[in-house]
């Protein structure tokens, strides 16, 4: 299937690895110009590096911290000056700390709203202006399962990734008639190092080992394993391509049939 992504330019946020990575990998693969962002310069460096000689194509990339709201609108415009213009754009964030209620400080709040929800925000007023000029865009959130079934001792992803979802239902709204696609697209347990992360946590409350935690969580998925990024990745290129046109306003779940809820 032709995606018709070839030539276009897609940012993703927070893509040194994981799961943007994955999304910036596929859609690399299907022909996009690339531009990446994370924290670490050096991660940074090395895997648009890997993704440029896996894929043969150029990837751009700055170093800096999402809760900045100057040097997201410095990376958006270095982009456009860069290839001309913005078709695509994925917004991610590394996952809060694994807490519950009682052990969260109102610090870690603010920095959850900060890094997914106000990094989005962000995000989404430097490039949905400039989608608009050219009469299309595909913009998509990574979120979690937790928008969908709230995750034990995950109390600020539950919350917070609640109201990126809204946002981008909210955007999907307002920017549909531009030819502006607006989707989330939430992971359930996948492989990479969040997940790990996540299994340490819970084998040090449980007295068990980070093996038997990851055994766990694939034995409750219907399919019996976890997700792999590039299963997660290929959905994010097709709602990203022309064949998702009519595809807006959703909110999709890549995780092996684990949410039980209808819809």
């Amino acid at each position: 299937m032709d995606l018709g992504l070839k030539g276009r330019v897609a940012i993703v946020v927070a893509a040194s690895k994981g799961l943007g990575r994955a999304a910036a990998e596929e859609l690399a693969k299907e022909g996009c110009n690339v531009a990446i962002s994370a924290r670490t310069l050096a991660d940074l460096e090395r895997t648009a590096a890997e993704i440029a000689k896996s894929t043969g194509k150029e990837v751009f990339f700055q170093a800096f911290d999402v809760k900045r709201e100057d040097a997201i609108r410095e990376f958006v415009s270095a982009v456009e000056k860069r290839f001309g213009r913005i078709d695509i754009c994925v917004t991610n964030s590394g996952g809060p700390p694994s807490k519950k209620f009682a052990e969260t400080t109102t610090g870690e709040w603010q920095a959850a709203v900060d890094d997914m929800l106000l990094s989005a925000v962000t995000v989404a007023r430097e490039v949905l202006p400039r989608m608009q000029k050219n009469r299309w865009g595909r913009f998509i959130t990574i979120t979690s399962i937790s928008v969908k079934q709230p995750i034990d001792g995950l109390i600020l992803s539950n919350a917070v990734r609640a109201g990126v979802t809204g946002l981008a239902k909210t955007l999907a709204g307002e920017y549909g008639s531009s030819g502006i696609t607006v989707n989330n697209v939430c992971p359930g347990f996948t492989l990479t190092g969040r997940l790990e992360e996540l299994a340490d946590k819970r084998a040090k409350d449980s007295g068990s080992t980070r093996e038997q935690v990851l055994a766990a969580m694939a034995a409750s998925m219907p399919l019996g394993r976890v997700v792999k990024t590039e299963e997660f990745a290929a959905l994010v290129a097709f709602l990203a391509s022309e064949r998702a046109s009519a595809i807006n306003g959703t909110t999709i779940a890549v995780d092996g049939g684990m949410v039980k809820s209808l819809l």
